[in-house]
């Protein structure tokens, strides 16, 4: 049960609850540890506590940003004293100048770096294959969205969880997409525009903007940074075929993982070539397909078979990447893994451009017209708002 939510002497605009209350604190060479009212204990080291100071002296109180320099204590830094005071803080008097220093419990517990910690605070992505996500696909009102910041909250969670969401009942008048997109941040512009028409067109400048079938990739792999939310709104579909398709490219990943180890092992560690060649602009990145993070938890995909360019890697890893990206592709094929869903006017389909590859199949344009607009955002300004929609919100209550 959550006893208070003080943030009164907080570093961060974020509310930290006081869900355990400290009762006592010992000490040790390079630590101390406090013990909790539920049994539990949490061990804080000396230089990671002067570190994270959280006094005037230390941090800003207009920008909440840290002035204080770890490089100015000495490495072996410790408490002269430390106690618990009569508003349940940690207050710890420093070996060196003199400085005191006052521990909200609320933020200590949220900030444990224990490996139990550490794991509770792990937000894990919803791994789908066909199957789940037919029976779960997040879908959400336009309305609900626009209006409510927690029906909001709800949408990014989904959409930052699935990495898939589907947004029904969006005005077709041509402004609605900048304005959903709008309630998470701006919008990121490319070599493609700020809001970019998917219809077939003369001289078209990619595959998306023809008839033509579009096989499985992410969009724009010749980045730095890969956009990271794709939007794609329906405005009218009246032609036959052009179903959506989509594939979770972390499951496909994970599944390697476990049945293919070499070749994910490869696809992780090596390098493929992307170029995206106009006659304005040329962009290339390269890089693995698949990027992992410090604890081997795949974080990224970046695959688009039509703007590979060619291996540029020593001669002895050539097969390997080869094979990795054969049997990834492979895999992207199997009906087990492919989720198909054909837009109508008025739908939104929102998705983890740097996770779920998408593909289009072709259509024809003799029964009617396909019109699509779409946009991209930042991951991060996602997670960002989602942040701090969870400030304020009551949900979670």
């Amino acid at each position: 049960m959550k006893i208070s939510a003080d943030t009164s002497d907080v570093v961060g605009f974020t509310p930290y609850s006081i869900v355990e209350l400290p009762v006592s604190v010992s000490t040790a060479n390079e630590y101390l540890t406090i013990h909790w009212d539920n049994g539990q204990s949490s061990d804080f080291h000396y230089l990671w506590l002067r570190d994270n100071c959280t006094c005037a002296e230390c941090v800003t109180t207009l920008t909440r940003e840290q002035m204080f320099e770890i490089c100015d204590v000495p490495l072996d830094i410790k408490a002269e004293s430390v106690s618990i005071s009569a508003e349940n803080r940690l207050v710890v008097q420093w070996d060196f100048e003199s400085h005191q220093s006052s521990y909200h419990p609320g933020w200590l517990k949220t900030h444990c770096y224990s490996k139990e910690a550490r794991e509770q605070r792990k937000i894990l992505p919803k791994i789908w294959d066909k199957q789940r996500i037919s029976q779960e696909l997040p879908v959400h009102a336009f309305a609900n969205i626009m209006q409510q910041d927690d029906d909001l909250l709800v949408w990014l969670r989904d959409l930052r969880d699935y990495g898939v969401t589907l947004v029904t009942e969006v005005d077709t008048s041509g402004a609605a997409l900048k304005a959903v997109a709008e309630r998470i941040a701006f919008i990121r512009e490319t070599n493609f525009g700020t809001l970019f028409e998917v219809k077939a067109k003369p001289n078209a400048n990619s595959a998306a903007y023809t008839t033509l079938r579009l096989p499985l990739h992410t969009d724009l792999p010749t980045r730095e940074l890969q956009p990271g939310l794709q939007f794609l709104h329906c405005l009218v579909n009246d032609a036959s075929g052009g179903e959506s398709i989509l594939v979770d490219g972390f499951k496909i990943a994970e599944y390697m993982r476990v049945h293919h180890p070499d070749d994910f092992k490869a696809l992780s560690t090596l390098s493929m070539s992307f170029y995206n060649k106009d006659k304005d602009s040329d962009y290339r990145f390269q890089g693995p397909p698949l990027v992992t993070d410090s604890s081997g938890a795949v974080v990224e995909v970046r695959l688009a078979n039509f703007l590979r360019g060619p291996l540029d890697i020593p001669a002895d890893q050539v097969m390997s990447l080869y094979s990795g990206y054969r049997r990834f592709m492979k895999l992207t094929r199997e009906s087990k893994f492919q989720y198909f869903h054909r837009l109508n006017a008025g739908d939104l389909l929102v998705f983890d451009n740097r996770r779920v590859l998408h593909a289009r199949n072709a259509f024809d344009l003799r029964q009617g017209e396909r019109h699509l607009q779409g946009c991209y955002v930042d991951r991060d300004e996602l997670l960002s708002r989602i942040r701090v929609l969870e400030r304020t919100s009551k949900l979670d209550a």
